[in-house]
Formats: structure tokens, C-alpha cells, sequence
């Protein structure tokens, strides 16, 4: 393959976890990537080589810094073809315990720094009449549980932004993906985990349990972020890629449940549902 037809993606967040290993998969397989963290040197052990890599200082919620690393991307390698919104981590609260300053501050980097990433490549991919746009979600972003209400709340944004911004951008050439994985052995239930301060007694049973489950099981988690990101890989290389990819066994599970259950409330409930129109004639 030329060089200049050669697939450059751009990463954000690949200090640890699916952001780190799809990196390393694609420099793997010889492609060209942007290899981003707030911390420029937690990255820089990935770009060794200097034609194919480039590590940048990343903070997605600094839009100045966003233009200048998308910019960078593309002086150097002259388009970013596959864009993987990965930055971003879990808060865990009771919505009654949620702390606002805790809470926005997630907001603004798994919704609002991802948003700001989009529009920054966006220009490029249009005038090369190509590109793929890849969001990691959670399957908090299709089903909320106890405890990550605020967590599936941006992740549940980021999947409305993928389908619209999917419809807008199809008949430009562009691409977009929405990867929704369940638990998985990365740091998003360890280190990069935060937790609310404001613990209330009366959830001890549902948001209480649920942190406790999660803290627990933090390095057991039956996926593979390897495996994870050869998946991702795929999809994105696939002939017919797919706008959305659930990754994991219990996510799958998760998510089966959720559409299960929708159907029958939709059908139970169907009479009512027709009723709330105007009479027809």
C-alpha cells in the first residue's frame, strides 16, 4: 500500500486501557497513529517510530489544545482518516449523592471534549471526502444501573451524538461507530475510578452494592482489552462496517436484557401508546 493511502488514526486517551492497546495493535500491524494523553511522556514509549507515530499532549477539555494536536496530526501525516474518542472515566454516585462539581467535570470530558474532538477532524475528513469516526461508549450507554447513573447519563449522550452525527455525515464519505464495552480489564474500575464522598445510608442496598461489586472485581473482568482492540480494528476495516459493536459476553447479556425488556413495555403498553394521537378522520 502507498504511503500516502496508508490509514492514519488519531487516539485520545492512550495513557492505559483500550486507548494503549489499540494503539499498540495498529503500530502492530504497521499503521500510522497519533498517539495522545494528557501526559505527553505516558505515551511516548508508543512512537518510537518516528514515521509511522506521533505522540501529542492531549486535554480534550482545552479546545485550544484540541485544534493544535488535530492540527499537528495533519501536518505530519496530511489527513486523519479514523478518529477513536477514547478519553474518558466512570464516577459512581447515587443520583441523590451525585457531587455537581464531580459530575460536570465528567460531563465535560466524556460528552463535551469528545463533541469538541468530532468538530476539529471533521473539516479534514470532509475535504478528503473520507474518514471513520469511532466514539467508545460503555453499555452504560445503553442500560443504566444503580450507582452510574450520571457515568451512563454521558454515555448515553455520546450515543445519541453517534446516530445523528451518522445520518449527517454518510453522504460525505464519512463513517462513524459507536463501541459499547462491557466490563473489561482496564483501569476504568480502578485507578481512573472515581467515587462519590457523599455516601447516604438509604442506597446502601442498590448504588451502595453496586460500588462495592465494582471495586471488587476491578482486575477480574472477564474481557480482554487486547482482543478488544483487534475487534475494534475489524469493524472499522470491515466492507459493511457496523454502527455499532458491543464488546464482551456479560455486556452482550446486559444488552439483550435491555432490548427484551423495552419490547414488552412497548407491546403491553402499545394501546396506550396509539391512543395519545389524534383520532383518525
Amino acid at each position: 500500500m502507498a504511503e500516502q493511502h496508508k490509514p492514519v488514526w488519531f487516539i485520545t486517551g492512550c495513557s492505559t486501557g483500550f486507548g494503549r492497546e489499540l494503539a499498540r495493535e495498529l503500530l502492530r500491524r504497521g499503521k500510522r497513529v497519533v498517539v495522545t494523553a494528557r501526559d505527553k511522556s505516558k505515551v511516548e514509549d508508543l512512537a518510537t517510530d518516528s514515521a509511522n507515530s506521533l505522540a501529542l499532549a492531549l486535554d480534550v477539555t482545552d479546545p485550544a489544545q484540541v485544534r493544535a494536536a488535530v492540527q499537528a496530526a495533519e501536518r505530519k501525516f496530511g489527513a486523519i482518516d479514523v478518529l477513536v474518542n477514547n478519553a474518558g472515566y466512570g464516577y459512581l454516585a447515587a443520583i441523590e449523592e451525585g457531587e455537581d462539581a464531580e459530575i460536570r467535570a465528567m460531563f465535560e470530558v466524556n460528552v463535551f471534549g469528545l463533541a469538541d474532538t468530532i468538530r476539529a477532524v471533521l473539516p479534514g475528513m470532509r475535504r478528503a471526502g473520507r474518514g471513520h469516526i469511532v466514539n467508545i461508549t460503555s453499555v452504560g450507554g445503553l442500560v443504566g444501573n444503580a450507582a452510574s447513573g450520571y457515568y451512563a447519563a454521558t454515555k448515553f449522550a455520546v450515543e445519541g451524538l453517534s446516530e445523528g452525527l451518522a445520518k449527517e455525515v454518510a453522504p460525505l464519505g464519512i463513517k462513524v461507530l459507536a463501541v459499547e464495552p462491557g466490563p473489561f480489564r482496564t483501569d476504568w474500575a480502578g485507578r481512573s475510578l472515581k467515587q462519590t464522598a457523599n455516601i447516604i445510608d438509604a442506597y446502601d442496598a442498590t448504588a451502595g452494592a453496586r460500588r462495592r461489586q465494582i471495586s471488587g472485581y476491578s482486575g477480574q473482568q472477564p474481557g480482554d482489552p487486547v482482543r478488544a482492540a483487534q475487534a475494534i480494528i475489524d469493524a472499522v476495516e470491515a466492507p459493511n462496517p457496523p454502527g455499532h459493536l458491543v464488546l464482551g459476553k456479560p455486556g452482550l447479556a446486559m444488552v439483550r436484557q435491555k432490548l427484551d425488556t423495552l419490547q414488552g413495555e412497548i407491546a403491553a403498553w402499545e394501546k396506550t401508546t396509539l391512543g395519545a394521537d389524534y383520532p383518525e378522520g
